[in-house]
């Protein structure tokens, strides 16, 4: 089994989420909260700060802790044929944009990133992690743990 560690900023403000746009190297295109892989020896605190910076643009301070999600995807569903068994775990932050101006991560699978307003994130082909992310936002269950989101019709993994 494959595994990966990452951290994942949730910023909701004014009724809005910061999304970026994710393009495969296949030309596919999804929404998802800016974030990612927490480097070797790197802190999932500082690896959401960098990854906001790095895919955003903005400046981003931590506020809290919102949780924690572990996702297996089966070698059968991963994108690479032949691959193994993958385990996903995010760790999710609320954050707070305290600078910077948006713009596309240069030389990355990051398009844009844009204030999208949370009643029409459903509307959206996007990952299960911003649904995850806006779950524990909205909640803030004391185990840091939101039950299985259902996958209906988003980019499962």
């Amino acid at each position: 089994m494959s595994f990966r560690l990452a951290a994942y900023a949730v910023c909701v403000e004014d009724g809005r989420v910061l999304l970026a746009r994710h393009v495969s190297s296949r030309g596919e295109s999804n929404w998802t909260l800016p974030g990612g892989r927490v480097e070797h020896a790197e802190d999932p605190f500082d690896a959401v700060v960098r990854e906001v910076a790095e895919e955003t643009g903005c400046d981003a301070v931590v506020e809290r802790l919102l949780g924690v999600d572990s996702r297996v995807i089966p070698a059968a569903e991963r994108t690479v044929p032949g691959g193994p068994e993958h385990q996903n775990v995010g760790v999710f932050y609320r954050v707070r944009i305290v600078g910077g101006r948006l713009r596309p991560a240069p030389g990355d699978e990051i398009a844009e990133s844009v204030w999208t307003p949370v009643a029409e994130v459903a509307g959206l082909r996007r990952s299960s992690l911003v649904d995850v992310g806006l779950a524990l936002a909205r909640t803030l269950p004391a185990t840091g743990h939101v039950a299985a989101v259902p996958v209906g019709g988003l980019i499962q993994h």
